[in-house]
């Protein structure tokens, strides 16, 4: 304070009468104050008189003016430009301190021809003249003017009665006081002694920056001098006012009208208390916060608190940021916000909100955690009909069981703390004022995006005004930073639950909240998203850390977060900067909380909406009028405002190339302890965004996904395989590489932009132009083709399918192909995938080939209007479901089905590859799977087999075959081919012949091809003799030469250590690829612990030595 606290109640005491004031008057230059000096409304009588005073040297003499009458003050209007209105007609004055004792003489009338010289001026009219600017000053900055001063008030000045008239520094503090002790401030223009004040500092500091331009006399000091004085006493009336609210009439309610003010900045920058002429230090409101804190910081504490609690009242009655709002909250929450964002820039006063008890949430452990906020119970409106009582009764008895919401979680982050109050406000799926603005589900897509556009706009104006508030926030030093981070940590630990399907309301925040809290993390590390120096700071012994992570990455408990890898070991942290790990690794688990589960069920909402429009298009209903599909596509819209706002998504991509490139940097051990949902959530937000590009196309446009490549391609990598063993993951890493990767000539999804899967530094695309890829992709997706058996049914054949897709594109392209032949060097690998294959050609085409002619049959039903009419209702709904259910499994299927007998043929172009599939264990494997797909194709007439739109099935059987006959034709020549085809159980010599005639007859091979498989039927027919003749060598052996298995004559015998049992390698190597067990006792079991049956082996070798030489004697002796 300025020292003179204890002087302003007497000074109060005294009393003034006068008109109301304004705070919006003009501002006043200095030009201006000698302007309204020539530009004043006299009568010829005022004239006279006043030239007579000022010759005789005596006081000015004020005429009344025959307008004013004395009367009771009240407000009056904001006066654009004083100088062009006449004065109110009522207006307060008093009569000056000393009138003229003898009436003026009449002037007499000037001679026309009389030409007067001007006079010189005298010190009187030099002081006169300085008076008057400095009562100007006042009239034009307090918007007063004195009862002993020689100017008049108007519309927006009232009167003040001081003891004296003279104007300096000194005076400054006894006129402004007595101008805040008249009764009538608070029902003025200015609302308050606040606003008031306010306005004066500003109009103050307006005067100053003109003087300081126009340095126009001697005089100018002077006046500058007084405009700071009332700068000073405009904030130490304004501190007294607030310390002391009762030292004024018009202070009583002095915080709520600072939170109006706060509110007024955002509305109207004129208004603005937090704008200085010279910047923000010189602001009204930063002088104000700077003259309480050097008097008492605890009272200033209070203040920002009652002004806090403002605030916070009048957002609580918001809803969304749609909302216009009401009570203190016109405008709705941004304007609150603003005020908040107002508020804190005052580092100081952002700190003390931050110390408020309700700004975090109560401690994980504490009493206060565990206590429950009871719900309020519903009220039944009056007047409510029947209908509406009843179904309150059914509303009542269901919420029954409902136990409110703990203090500590998502509900309670929510309503209890300042932080969750403010990022709860979005565009809520579920919200009728965001949802009724998408009422026509049959709209035109071009009104529908205008009026999504529109919610967006609003949407982004909020978020970055929170994102504003937060940067205040931790800006304002390391107390209020920890603050902050403490708040951040307890919104993430208690929305653990928010990734399940279907979240507790009780215990979990809205999506709403959680996105905000996603989009202000993401805005906070933006400094070092492109700024590798920065990024580099990212120090990875954070998650191992639970003193500075709080318990949001915990490796333990019911909470816990799985890793990468199954280590437990911890990495010790000791970083060079701290605040950049913290809002790097919360930023990461925000994502995986909020926009990763915001994505998934947007994508769960299109399924539904694609099968209801279904139903009702087979029950001949309308879309437009079915309430239920009305509901969902008003949802898919509001839904649509949130997860496509570009900034956000442009943010989050370019975080997940960050986290790309800081899991890079680490080495295997290092990998192992990073959650595994980092990479999780990397997969899912670019497999989204790339099946909305339909939608969307220009989501994913100009960024830069090199890390991410590099990322997928390492984790896929054989060296990698083992530190990531979730197949789920693993196989999602394929799908981003066929979803984003592969060439847009390729991909089948037509709507990516060509951009996105091409390196930007080579041009290339990043599958062909990395060199890491280039060296262990192939062999690493060959690999994952086996892995992902472990994905479930229909999952596992689209991922197969995307893998098929992928090795097909690198096997074209010559960079792979050294990849490919050192495939060979990986023989247990490669045979685990190509055991795969084989499996599931098998499944597939036996399911396909089963299902294809349930699918016509029922077809043909519903063709025939009469026969389809002569079925029950129940009979309908079995075929049509039946129906459906054949469609979805044929048409996962038969894309699969496809690639992999493509795989399976250019594969085995490569003569290393096609001998491992010649191995023992492999060779029976192939030729039963080639020749029950054989059957099926031709056996069973599948070329003749007709659907309707088989093209919407992929079922092109003449191509089907083409590819099988191709693989025949690669393996004819190869003699344990031939014989393992002569002893398949599927082998028909018909059935082959019929095969060959049919390639012929539709030209399906040529050349070398054809020649090679024409010969075939023959090469098994020889092939065939020779296994006669040793069936019939085996056919007194004993049984212990036998496999106990398949009770075949076994070649290599070895030993089980798990059940004892003797069995033939390429039995139990071809039983493992499918069964890790051993199959005499369900022991586990692995290749590797298996033993030669080395006696056996030599026993059975002299047996059938002395086997064969009886036989050559018996054809000697024959």
């Amino acid at each position: 304070m300025s020292g003179f606290l204890p002087d302003i109640a007497s000074w109060a005491l005294r009393g003034a009468a006068g008109g109301g004031a304004n705070e919006d008057g003009d501002e006043v230059s200095n030009n201006g104050v000698a302007e309204e000096q020539e530009t004043q409304s006299l009568t010829e009588a005022e004239i006279r008189a006043r030239r007579l005073a000022r010759i005789s040297g005596g006081m000015t003499v004020e005429a009344p003016r025959p307008e004013m009458v004395e009367t009771t003050p009240s407000p009056m209007e904001v006066d654009e430009e004083e100088d062009r209105k006449p004065a109110a007609k009522t207006i307060a004055i008093t009569e000056p301190a000393e009138a003229p004792k003898t009436p003026l003489p009449k002037p007499s009338s000037p001679e026309p021809s009389a030409k007067k010289k001007k006079p010189l001026p005298s010190p009187l009219d030099s002081t006169r003249k300085l008076q008057k600017k400095k009562e100007l000053l006042l009239k034009k900055v307090l918007q007063v003017v004195l009862s002993r001063g020689c100017i008049s008030g108007d519309a927006l000045s009232v009167v003040v009665d001081v003891d004296t008239s003279e104007i300096n520094v000194q005076t400054v503090a006894e006129i402004l006081a007595s101008r805040l002790a008249m009764s009538n401030l608070a029902s003025s223009h200015s609302k308050g002694i606040i606003p008031y004040l306010s306005s004066c500092h500003k109009r103050a500091a307006d005067e100053i920056k003109t003087m300081k331009q126009q340095k126009e006399s001697r005089q100018t000091p002077e006046l500058e001098a007084i405009a700071n004085e009332i700068k000073s006493q405009a904030v130490s009336y304004a501190a007294s006012s607030l310390m002391v609210p009762d030292l004024f009439d018009s202070a009583k309610d002095s915080t709520t009208q600072l939170a109006k003010c706060l509110l007024a900045t955002s509305t109207d920058i004129s208004s603005s208390i937090t704008f200085g002429v010279s910047g923000k230090d010189s602001s009204f409101y930063y002088c104000l916060c700077e003259e309480i804190l050097s008097q008492d910081k605890d009272t200033f504490d209070s203040i920002i608190l009652k002004v806090v609690e403002y605030l916070t009242t009048a957002l609580s009655g918001v809803n969304t940021v749609l909302d216009s709002g009401t009570g203190g909250a016109e405008g709705g929450g941004l304007v609150v916000v603003s005020a908040l964002c107002a508020l804190c820039s005052h580092k100081k006063a952002a700190l003390a909100l931050t110390n408020l008890s309700n700004f975090t949430l109560p401690a994980p452990n504490s009493s206060a955690a565990h206590e429950r906020v009871a719900m309020p119970a519903p009220v039944l409106p009056p007047g409510a009909s029947q209908q509406q009582r009843q179904l309150f009764r059914v509303m009542q008895a269901m919420g029954r069981n409902s136990q409110g919401y703990l203090k500590r979680s998502g509900p309670a982050l929510e309503k209890e703390t300042i932080m969750g109050l403010i990022l709860r406000l979005g565009c809520p799926r579920d919200d009728p004022s965001v949802t009724s603005a998408f009422p026509n589900v049959m709209a035109n897509l071009e009104s529908v995006e205008k009026t999504a556009d529109h919610q967006r706009r609003q949407l982004v104006v909020y978020q970055d005004t929170c994102n504003n508030l937060i940067r205040s926030l931790v800006t304002a030093g390391t107390d209020a930073r920890k603050q902050v981070m403490q708040w951040i940590m307890d919104a993430l630990l208690v929305n653990i639950g928010a990734t399940a399907m279907r979240p507790d309301p009780s215990k979990v925040s809205k999506p709403t909240t959680l996105i905000n809290l996603s989009v202000a993390l993401l805005k906070l590390c933006e400094p070092f998203m492109g700024n590798d120096a920065k990024a580099d700071l990212i120090d990875q012994g954070f998650v191992s850390s639970p003193s500075n992570h709080g318990g949001v990455f915990a490796i333990s408990g019911d909470e816990s977060v799985p890793r990468l890898g199954e280590t437990k070991s911890e990495a010790p942290y000791n970083p060079k900067n701290t605040f950049i790990p913290q809002c790097f690794f919360f930023a990461a688990r925000s994502l995986h909380l909020g926009i990763v589960p915001l994505s998934a069920f947007y994508l769960n909402l299109l399924r539904n909406i694609n099968h209801v429009h279904h139903e009702i298009r087979q029950r001949n209903g309308d879309l437009q009028t079915d309430p239920n599909f009305n509901h969902l596509v008003s949802m898919q819209r509001a839904v649509e405002v949130t997860i496509f706002l570009e900034d956000m998504i442009a943010s989050t991509l370019r975080f997940c190339n960050l986290m790309a490139r800081f899991l890079l940097r680490l080495d295997g051990s290092q990998l192992g302890l990073m959650p595994e949902h980092f990479v999780d959530d990397i997969c899912e937000i670019l497999l989204f965004l790339a099946k909305v590009t339909r939608i969307k196309p220009k989501l994913m446009q100009g960024h830069d996904y090199g890390n991410i490549f590099k990322m997928v391609v390492k984790l896929l990598s054989p060296e990698f395989a083992n530190l990531v063993r979730n197949y789920n993951l693993r196989a999602k890493l394929g799908d981003v590489l066929h979803d984003v990767f592969l060439s847009a000539d390729v991909n089948e999804n037509r709507h990516l932009p060509s951009t996105v899967p091409i390196d930007s530094m080579s041009g290339q695309p990043y599958l062909l132009s990395d060199t890491t890829a280039q060296k262990t992709l192939a062999p690493s997706l060959l690999l994952l083709y086996g892995e992902v058996e472990h994905t479930g049914f229909y999952e596992k054949m689209g991922h197969r399918a995307n893998i098929a897709s992928l090795l097909k594109y690198l096997w074209e392209h010559e960079e792979h192909r050294p990849a490919f032949r050192q495939i060979t060097a990986n023989k247990e690998s490669f045979i685990k995938f190509a055991n795969g294959i084989m499996n599931e050609t098998n499944s597939l085409i036996a399911s396909v080939m089963e299902k294809l002619p349930e699918i016509r049959l029922a077809q043909l039903q519903r063709a025939d209007p009469q026969q389809w009419a002569a079925l029950s209702d129940e009979e309908r709904d079995q075929i049509t479901s039946r129906l459906e259910d054949n469609e979805q499994n044929v048409r996962g299927a038969l894309p699969l089905c496809n690639k992999t007998l493509q795989m399976l043929g250019f594969l085995n172009t490569d003569k290393d590859i096609r001998n491992l599939f010649m191995l023992q264990e492999m060779c029976t494997r192939l030729v039963n799977m080639l020749l029950h797909v054989l059957t099926k194709l031709v056996g069973t007439k599948g070329l003749e087999l007709k659907v309707e739109n088989p093209e919407e099935y992929n079922f092109r059987p003449k191509e089907m075959l083409r590819d099988l006959c191709a693989i025949f034709a690669l393996f004819a020549r190869l003699p344990e081919f031939q014989t393992d085809c002569a002893k398949s159980g599927y082998y028909n010599a018909e059935l082959l012949l019929k095969s060959v005639k049919t390639c012929k007859k539709l030209n399906l091979l040529t050349g070398e091809s054809l020649e090679a498989f024409s010969d075939l039927p023959v090469l098994i027919e020889a092939a065939a003799l020779g296994v006669a003749s040793d069936d019939a060598l085996f056919a007194d052996a004993p049984d212990e030469f036998l496999d106990p298995l398949v009770l075949t004559f076994m070649t290599d015998p070895v030993f089980l250590p798990t059940s004892g049992k003797i069995v033939d390698r390429a039995t139990i190597a071809q039983h493992l690829l499918n069964d890790p067990h051993d199959p005499f006792n369900r022991k586990d079991l692995t290749i590797e612990q298996i033993k030669p049956a080395i006696e056996l082996k030599n026993k059975m070798k002299l047996w059938l030595e002395e086997k064969r030489a009886s036989e050559d004697v018996n054809m000697k002796d024959t």
